[in-house]
């Protein structure tokens, strides 16, 4: 497997790359955030794409395609998710 291809947290998924949710560690997230994420159908195996980022300072929010829908949340948010970028 190439480096490129390993995983890494959601916030440091290149921009337009797909990848599959690994796995989330809902111990870093607030209960409100951690339901959000549940609610939009974060989950292990799913397929996400980062399609945007925020501003030059803290790149917040991130837009994420999950699915058919696109979703912003936020970077610290998104760091607790790892993610396997597809081949």
């Amino acid at each position: 497997m190439s480096a490129s291809l390993s995983p890494l947290p959601l916030d440091e998924l290149p921009l337009r790359r797909v990848a599959h949710i690994l796995s989330i560690d809902w111990s870093r997230l607030a209960a409100s955030e951690a339901r959000r994420l549940r609610e939009l159908g974060f989950d292990e195996g799913v397929r996400i794409e980062t399609l945007h980022r925020g501003g030059l300072f803290g790149r917040d929010p991130i837009a994420i395609r999950v699915g058919r829908m696109t979703v912003a949340i936020r970077r610290a948010v998104a760091a607790a998710v790892s993610v396997h970028p597809a081949s």
